[in-house]
Formats: C-alpha cells, structure tokens, sequence
C-alpha cells in the first residue's frame, strides 16, 4: 500500500493529529504529511502512504495556494487568532487600493521573519515550546517567494486575500508584517489552503469520507501514484544492466538527447513505467547519480 491521498484537513487537529487517524485506520505504520497546516487552519494536506513518504518533499516544491483572513486592529503573539491579543488599535480609513498598495512589497522574493510560534528547531527544540516556556524567541528571517497576493473582499476590519507562494512562506508572518506596514497591527484570523503542488482542494477527501472508503474496500480507486511529485520530471527509461545498475546504487551514462539539456534531475523508470529512481546530473550532463532508489517490493528502497 504506497501511493498519495490528498485530504481536506478541518480546522482543529493538528496536522500530525490526521497522520495519526490514517496510521490507525490503515493499519499502517509509515505515514506522512507534506508542509505541516496549524491548527487553525484547514484544507489540503498531502499523505504519503509507505515509499510515497520520501517523495514529500518534492511535492512540497510546488506552488502553494490560500485563502487567508486578516483581521486588522489586532495584534496577538502567535500572529494568529489561537494567541493572546498582545495590542489592539484603530483601523485607519482604508480602500481596496490602500491595502493593494500595501501588500504590493511583500510580492516576489522577499526575506520573512518566522513567527516566534512556529515549528521551526533551535537546538533541538521547536520554537512554539521555548515561546510557550516564556523564553524570548527571535527566529533569523528566511527567503520566501510570493508569486500573487490579490485581495478577495475587504470589510473593515476583515480582509480577505488569496496568496500564491512557494515553500517555506508563513502565511501568519504575512498578515502580521500587513498590520504593521499599515499601522494598526493585524493576526490571520482563518487559513484555507487551496492547493499544494497539482492536488486541488475541490478534489480532497474529508477524513471521514476517507474512512468511509475505507470501509468500503475503495482505497485504490482515491490513491494517487508513487510518482505524482516528480511527474514533470523528464522520464529515462531503463533495463537490463542499467537497471541493475540504478538499484545497485551506480551512475549511468546517458547519451545526449534522451535527457533534455539543462535539466539537473530526472527519474528513471522501468519498461512497465514504474518508478525506479531519481536521478541528478553530474556537471557535465553525462554522468547521471541515482539519489533516491525504489527496488521492487522493497517496502523502505533505498537512498543512493
């Protein structure tokens, strides 16, 4: 049982919370979940059932999409509506152009101070557990990229946006950097996240729709394939000795052409279209290194 589930995350659990309800109610123990949703927040969280999990991060890689609700006049110390409120002020008279003119900085890639409780480890320990201990957190800011912010409906003092961005970007330090470029101070007050790489909100399952699939012996008709994160990677079909070769753990050669040029990483499959590998071109193009292998019916595959 290996494969992806792409599931609508309700608000409340925590997203280790479901990667524990769908260990138990598969009865398996290698589960994963791709970009951790807080509490708050809610839809689409990716599942990797057995092998699928050490393709997480490469599904990670790809555009994410929310829906966030910004309340403005309102600071809290967690950024969002699960803190305490640490100020509140004023809202400013504001139209829809003051607060596009507002979030136009924060487009492109831009450095983003983590909120100080966040998941993020220092020596060991998450921060949210040093911040929540009464220690002064002060996370090193971080490179994020914004690829849109548009603003959905504004009615003061909700505000409602919808932001396209990649890996790594809190959608909690954006709201509270909006608050305090404008003024007045801000937390996220509700999260949505539409999209993660190509798996769609529209198309997620509630866990409890997946129960019932479950129940009802359905599960391979809603698990998506192994390969689905690395999908549009260029393809290299292989057998015989390069077969054996990738599952040992060894380089293959690739003549010119079958891997198109400047593209640093492919994957490898058998005749039948299975995934075997991921590959990673040498500098020269030439020389291409296995760095993660899936041996036929090897339930852990293995790390070149």
């Amino acid at each position: 049982m290996e494969g992806f589930l792409n599931l609508n995350k309700p608000a409340g659990p925590t997203s280790h919370d479901i990667v524990s309800q769908v260990r138990r109610l598969l009865h398996l123990p290698r589960v994963g979940h791709g970009g951790t949703l807080d509490p708050l927040a809610e839809g689409v969280l990716p599942i990797g059932l057995g092998r699928a999990t050490r393709l997480l991060s490469f599904l990670q890689e790809g555009e994410k999409v929310y829906r966030a609700e910004i309340l403005l006049g309102v600071r809290t110390n967690s950024y969002d509506a699960e803190g305490e409120v640490t100020a509140e002020s004023p809202v400013p008279p504001l139209g829809r152009a003051d607060l596009e003119a507002a979030l136009a900085p924060f487009m492109g890639e831009i450095e983003q101070v983590p909120p100080p409780f966040s998941a993020i480890r220092r020596e060991g320990r998450h921060l949210y557990q040093r911040a929540r201990a009464g220690e002064a957190v002060s996370p090193p800011p971080r490179r994020v990229r914004i690829d849109r912010l548009e603003v959905l409906s504004w009615e003061c003092p909700r505000l409602v946006v919808e932001i396209a961005c990649g890996s790594g970007t809190y959608v909690r330090s954006l709201a509270h950097d909006l608050g305090e470029r404008l003024g007045c101070g801000a937390h996220l007050s509700g999260l949505v996240r539409l999209q993660v790489g190509p798996l769609r909100l529209e198309e997620a399952l509630t866990p409890a729709t997946l129960a019932q699939v479950v129940a009802e012996g359905r599960l391979a008709e809603i698990l998506l394939p192994i390969d689905l994160p690395v999908r549009h990677w260029p393809a290299l079909e292989v057998s015989g000795q390069q077969l054996q070769a990738l599952l040992d753990g060894r380089a293959l050669v690739v003549p010119p052409g079958l891997i198109p040029a400047g593209q640093e990483r492919a994957r490898a499959c058998d005749p039948a279209g299975r995934l075997v590998a991921l590959l990673r071109g040498e500098s020269d193009q030439a020389l291409w290194r296995p760095f993660r292998v899936f041996a036929p019916g090897d339930a852990g595959g293995r790390s070149g």
